[in-house]
């Protein structure tokens, strides 16, 4: 079974997200000479997943609250 993929993971930079490896940046388990693969929000900001057809759900956010002066 497949892991979850984060939408916005704290630190992408240290893991390869080319498999379901999820291998740290420094040890690719992929073979020789292997390059890691960027997390799709390092190329394309942190809003990645409401663009195009990733097949990912947006999760639910908290709806906004108008606050009006006090009369």
């Amino acid at each position: 079974m497949a892991k979850k993929f984060p939408l916005n993971p704290p630190h992408p930079e240290r893991i390869c997200w080319g498999c379901d490896r999820y291998c740290p940046a420094t040890n690719l388990a992929c073979g020789n000479g292997a390059d890691r693969t960027m997390h799709p929000a390092e190329m394309l900001g942190d809003d990645w997943y409401q663009f195009g057809d990733w097949g990912i759900e947006a999760p639910n956010t908290i709806p906004t609250v108008q606050l009006e002066p006090a009369s």
